[in-house]
């Protein structure tokens, strides 16, 4: 399945949208590992914005802020934010203590970053 991030740059006053594949469809059986893959796409997302055709360089999660807000009358969206900027992703049919609950255990299985990682 394909997923849409949304990504604004610090500085701009606009956001691009951009996709996201590799993410399993069903938000309501996603494991911790799917998260952690939808948020290290989502700061890749990020970093391709403000580097265009700059390499992928490894994502660490670490060292971001994030929130998941319930979106309109449906689902949630998960929103992040770094230096370099901001990106938001969904809405997702997932139940939002559910999805914080996944989030917190993959960023703290999440190993160490390294001197060359985005975040």
């Amino acid at each position: 399945m394909e997923l849409q991030v949304d990504v604004w740059l610090r500085g701009t006053d606009f956001a691009k949208t951009q996709d996201i594949s590799g993410i399993s469809g069903d938000p309501a059986a996603w494991t911790d590992q799917d998260v952690a893959k939808l948020l290290k796409a989502m700061l890749l997302a990020i970093h391709r914005a403000k580097n265009p055709g700059l390499s992928d360089t490894p994502v660490f999660l670490r060292g971001f802020s994030w929130i998941v807000n319930p979106f309109e009358e449906s689902g949630v969206v998960i929103a992040i934010e770094i230096q370099a900027g901001a990106a938001v992703s969904g809405p997702f049919r997932i139940d939002k203590k559910q999805l914080e609950d996944m989030i917190s255990r993959a960023i703290a299985q999440a190993p160490a970053s390294s001197a060359t990682s985005i975040h």
